[in-house]
């Protein structure tokens, strides 16, 4: 019999934000390593879009929309796909949102919709399916966070805050869960350019101090995303939990570039 590590067949994933930008990605990835797919988000028609190119991909999908700042919508998501499927073996969560303001004059109410989305959504997502994945004594979780998760990006401070939280959150988790089957790791992109903040980098200062930053000179494609969540989503990775594993092109290893 082959040793095959990075294969995913008889696998169930559920990503949260997997309808656009990173979370697609992912969702594609894990789909063409062999896994069943459920790409969910608020949008009906985007959940309707992602899941048909989960089929194309050949693999079992279901069209369900969410909403990582309730409850009982990521407890909706759960059920159906263990009703559907009889178990969830990967929890993808990359429903974000970002806001650039100037710290001073950050509503109280946009700091709670970002932290809100970013951080506690995981966090509702983390405590309903990990459950699950305690009781069968397996699963892996892999958490988004950011290069904001270790150094600063001007005037995003909610953002960047609570990507923090959402590296501490994945260390904290993985220490608890450890030796109950369940790995616990984030995926910290660099700059990536998405709907949710091309506004940011599309002809900018800013978009061009990033790339200046970054070692190889480029953006990344999201699909250059896929191998590290596999990676984590597989038993290549059995011994790895509580990492942040950096998809950068070299941002943050980078001192002086000029």
């Amino acid at each position: 019999m082959s040793y095959a590590p990075f294969e995913l067949g008889g696998k169930v994933a559920v990503v949260f934000g997997g309808t656009s930008g990173i979370g697609r990605a992912i969702a594609h990835g894990l789909a063409e390593a062999g896994a069943d797919v459920v790409p969910t988000s608020r949008r009906r028609e985007q959940v309707e879009l992602a899941a048909a190119e989960i089929e194309e991909r050949g693999r079992r999908t279901l069209r369900v929309i969410s909403d990582v700042r309730e409850r009982d919508s990521v407890r909706g998501v759960f059920d159906a796909a263990v009703g559907a499927f009889g178990k969830v073996d990967i929890l993808v969560n990359s429903a974000g949102r970002t806001l650039r303001t100037p710290t001073a004059d950050v509503s109280e109410e946009d700091w709670e919709e970002v932290v809100g989305t970013n951080l506690t959504g995981t966090l509702r997502a983390c405590q309903i399916f990990g459950r699950h994945m305690l009781e069968r004594g397996s699963g892996r979780i892999i958490n988004i966070a950011s290069l904001s998760s270790f150094v600063a990006l001007t005037e995003v401070a909610a953002y960047s805050a609570s990507k923090a939280a959402v590296a501490s959150l994945t260390k904290s988790l993985a220490v608890e869960w450890a030796q109950r089957g369940v790995n616990v790791n984030a995926i910290a992109p660099g700059v990536f350019r998405t709907a949710l903040n091309r506004h940011l980098l599309d002809g900018t200062e800013r978009g061009r101090e990033l790339l200046l930053r970054t070692p190889m000179g480029r953006f990344g494609n999201v699909e250059e995303l896929a191998g590290a969540a596999v990676f984590l989503a597989s038993d290549a990775s059995s011994f790895v939990t509580g990492e942040i594993i950096a998809v950068d092109g070299g941002f943050l290893a980078s001192g002086v570039n000029k």
